[in-house]
């Protein structure tokens, strides 16, 4: 029996945006709703809003559910965006980013460096993963040095690993126990189409959504990308360009 009940697609919180709804293995719901290229939300439970990495550009988010928990992979303009994250926020809102971004708040939050782990919600627990560039002549896109960060929730016992832009790691492929992985698939910055089909065959998630692809010359290749992991995961591929 899968992990994970699908239900279609939705229209929440706003119809423009297409979603997901999966049901986690403790009984919650989750829906994921996706805007454009690293920006996307997920609902858990009716009742809990997670932003990842807002970008104003992509979603109206004055007019979305405000957010309990934020979560920002780094400092680039397509991932941090103090306004969309100002009109999502109260000033009950968790914000957990890595130590480049932290620089653009003058209020608090949660600065995870790569390897460290953080529970600000009793629903979430949150493990930063280390996220850059390997291939020669890239590196300088996201530097190692700069600590930028992948992120793994766990919600519930459902684990949940979004990777921010970056090559795949070692401390990518050491990670065990993946049930959703969204992986950056766009060149020159991130992952080419073989590197994601490599990280997703050593991960083995229960399901796979390319992100992070678009607004660059060289077109990835969702097609042949679903079509070499048939059979080892399951591919969704949602308009994120």
């Amino acid at each position: 029996m899968s992990l994970f009940s699908y239900f279609g697609h939705g229209s929440a919180p706003a119809p423009s945006y297409p979603s997901d709804l999966l049901t986690l293995n403790n009984g919650d719901s989750l829906r994921i709703t996706f805007f454009k290229h690293a920006s996307f939300a997920m609902e858990v439970a009716e009742k809990y809003h997670i932003y990842i990495d807002p970008v104003k550009e992509y979603a109206d988010y004055e007019r979305l559910p405000k957010a309990d928990l934020i979560l920002v992979t780094h400092s680039h303009y397509d991932h941090f965006d103090r306004a969309a994250i100002d009109a999502v926020s109260t000033r009950h809102t968790d914000i957990v980013c890595d130590r480049t971004t932290a620089e653009g708040f003058e209020s608090n939050c949660l600065v995870l460096s790569p390897g460290k782990t953080a529970a600000p919600r009793d629903y979430i627990r949150i493990e930063a993963v280390a996220a850059y560039n390997t291939t020669e002549g890239h590196t300088d896109f996201h530097p190692r040095e700069r600590e930028d960060c992948g992120y793994v929730l766990t919600l519930g016992d459902t684990r949940i690993y979004i990777a921010g832009d970056t090559e795949p790691t070692d401390e990518m492929l050491s990670l065990r126990d993946i049930d959703i992985a969204f992986l950056p698939v766009n060149q020159p910055y991130t992952m080419t189409v073989d590197q994601a089909v490599a990280a997703v065959k050593q991960l083995r998630p229960r399901i796979f959504y390319p992100y992070h692809y678009g607004e660059v010359e060289e077109r990835t290749d969702t097609t042949r990308l679903a079509a070499e992991l048939e059979g080892i995961t399951e591919v969704r591929l949602r308009p994120m360009e």
